[in-house]
């Protein structure tokens, strides 16, 4: 009876995955590997050569020098927030958070507003440092982006950090360094491992970040896909790449959740550690110095280029002025895009709101299935549930292209909202397993004595305490919806444009005034949303 109720359960979302994500990528894997019969000559074609042998090369270099870039950032703030306390810390740690759910494309505007040639820095220095359109920019937009992962995951480990451990190992001697490597770093590496794990995952599938502030000669897997669909028509190559990624994000994937189940058994210690509370006089001791220049150091590095997209939204012909409000809240239809701005946020929105309802729909079912019921096949279905977050937008929207341009579904805004549900639920899938491994399971066994049935048990009891995750999720989904642009541009068409796409459509227009309005307000929406998650005090990576 069971196993009737975890097939029913899981119907809607295996049939959404199916359809939404499974055949898609079986097209492409078909469209790459098969021309009458099984074959590996386009893959060998993109192998020999030499244009897309760097492409590949250079998205996996850039991916490890970006995770170690991001490491060496954020590992110093992980040890502050781990062990310290101090007032506004969580402010800072929410302001630290809303770097990751930035749209890309106004990260990449920031950069460019900041070090391009007509940028703040050259107008206050008169020196091009050559950020824009190098594998310098790339980086530090990565760094930029994913060190908000480092911080948290790493912090939130180190506080478990049994202090007995610690004491045990001074009481023979070890100091500083040394108990430092000896002790702490054996400890804490599950989280520096699994962080650096996700962080790669992310700049591997990177793409409006190389495409903006790289340009095509610094382009990774994603902007070759990308280019070979959308510019050369040329679908059997853009198959091919698509293989060869999956391939590689499928492995990068599987050793993230591998690093994931260490990470999680190391989170369940108990015993927290005590932060120490910062004092004038200690602020005014060297380590107090050090950690105040780290702090203005992160500031300048997070605040400075969302500054930049402020300061340019409020300057009109050189003055100040709101006129880039005006404009981006105006009906006026804008030939552009084919739509009007106004009508690009309300699609954000309204397509933000439908996938946070889908995601949820499909991510409740599957979490409560993997932490209620034991069944034959639930590490596969573990897997497969999660296979999701090893695709890219590119990927997906390539997949859509083969699978749906002869149906109804193509060029509908349900077919964007599928796409973004796919992008988006394995976070909330993440959020809500991770809060109901937290819950107790006497508090359920409990209301099943006192006569409620398991669904009501759930409902009463274990939903509840799950809240919190839930919400964190919701909120995620949400911002990463709002800020995709990969599928966006590959299956909108113009009255369906985003917030995002009209973002990256100003910027290839130099209306620069206009993409920082829009960019400010999609700030402020992940900046809200970030002020929620904090405020429930969940974590969800």
């Amino acid at each position: 009876m069971r196993m009737r109720a975890t097939k029913f359960l899981l119907l809607i979302p295996a049939a959404f995955l199916v359809i939404f994500f499974y055949i898609p990528l079986i097209s492409i894997l078909q469209t790459g590997l098969w021309d009458n019969g099984p074959t590996l000559k386009f893959l060998s074609s993109v192998l020999a050569n030499s244009y897309h042998r760097r492409v590949i090369t250079f998205t996996i270099a850039q991916a490890l020098a970006s995770t170690a870039l991001t490491l060496i950032i954020g590992l110093p703030g992980a040890y502050i927030f781990a062990r310290y306390d101090f007032p506004g810390k969580r402010i800072i740690r929410a302001i630290l958070t809303v770097p990751f759910v930035m749209p890309s494309v106004m990260v990449a505007l920031g950069f460019i507003l900041l070090f391009g040639r007509a940028g703040l820095v050259y107008r206050l220095t008169g020196i091009d440092l050559g950020i824009i359109y190098s594998w310098k920019g790339i980086l530090l937009a990565h760094a930029f982006y994913n060190f908000p992962v480092v911080v948290r995951m790493v912090s939130a480990l180190w506080q478990r950090v049994n202090p007995h451990y610690e004491e045990a190992a001074m009481t023979l001697g070890a100091r500083g360094f040394t108990l430092f490597r000896k002790v702490t770093l054996p400890l804490i590496s599950p989280a520096i491992f699994a962080s650096a794990m996700l962080t790669f995952v992310f700049c591997f599938l990177s793409f409006s970040i190389p495409l903006i502030i790289g340009g095509y000669r610094y382009a990774t897997i994603e902007v070759d896909i990308f280019t070979s669909i959308m510019t050369l028509l040329d679908f059997r190559t853009g198959a091919a790449l698509a293989v060869i990624q999956i391939a590689l994000s499928l492995a990068f994937m599987y050793i993230y959740l591998k690093s994931l189940d260490a990470y999680a058994k190391r989170e369940e210690q108990r015993i927290m550690q005590r932060p120490i509370r910062m004092t004038l006089s200690e602020l005014a001791s060297f380590k107090g110095l050090l950690i105040i220049m780290y702090a203005l150091f992160v500031f300048i590095f997070i605040i400075a280029p969302l500054l930049a997209v402020l300061y340019d939204s409020l300057h009109f012909n050189g003055a100040w002025s709101l006129e880039n409000y005006r404009r981006i809240f105006s009906a006026e239809y804008n030939p552009m895009f084919g739509a009007s701005t106004l009508d690009a946020i309300r699609n954000s929105l309204t397509f933000g709101f439908v996938t946070v309802f889908l995601s949820i729909l499909i991510a409740l079912p599957i979490s409560y299935s993997m932490h209620r019921w034991n069944f034959r096949g639930k590490r596969l279905l573990d897997v497969l549930a999660t296979l999701p977050l090893a695709s890219s937008a590119i990927t997906l929207g390539l997949g859509y292209i083969r699978v749906f341009s002869e149906t109804p579904l193509y060029y509908s805004p349900w077919l964007l909202i599928a796409a973004y549900t796919i992008i988006s639920y394995p976070f909330v899938l993440r959020a809500v397993s991770t809060s109901l491994k937290k819950i107790r399971p006497n508090l359920w066994e409990a209301a099943l004595s006192l006569g409620a049935k398991e669904w009501k048990a759930f409902l009463k009891v274990e939903l509840p305490l799950a809240l919190g995750g839930l919400i964190v999720g919701a909120i995620f989904a949400f911002a990463i919806s709002i800020a995709e642009l990969g599928a966006t541009y590959m299956l909108a068409k113009p009255e369906y444009t985003t917030m995002t796409l009209a973002v990256y459509k100003f910027l290839g227009a130099r209306r620069f005034g206009s993409a920082s309005a829009l960019a400010v307000l999609l700030m402020l929406i992940s900046m809200a949303g970030f002020i929620l998650i904090e405020r429930t005090g969940e974590e969800v990576w």
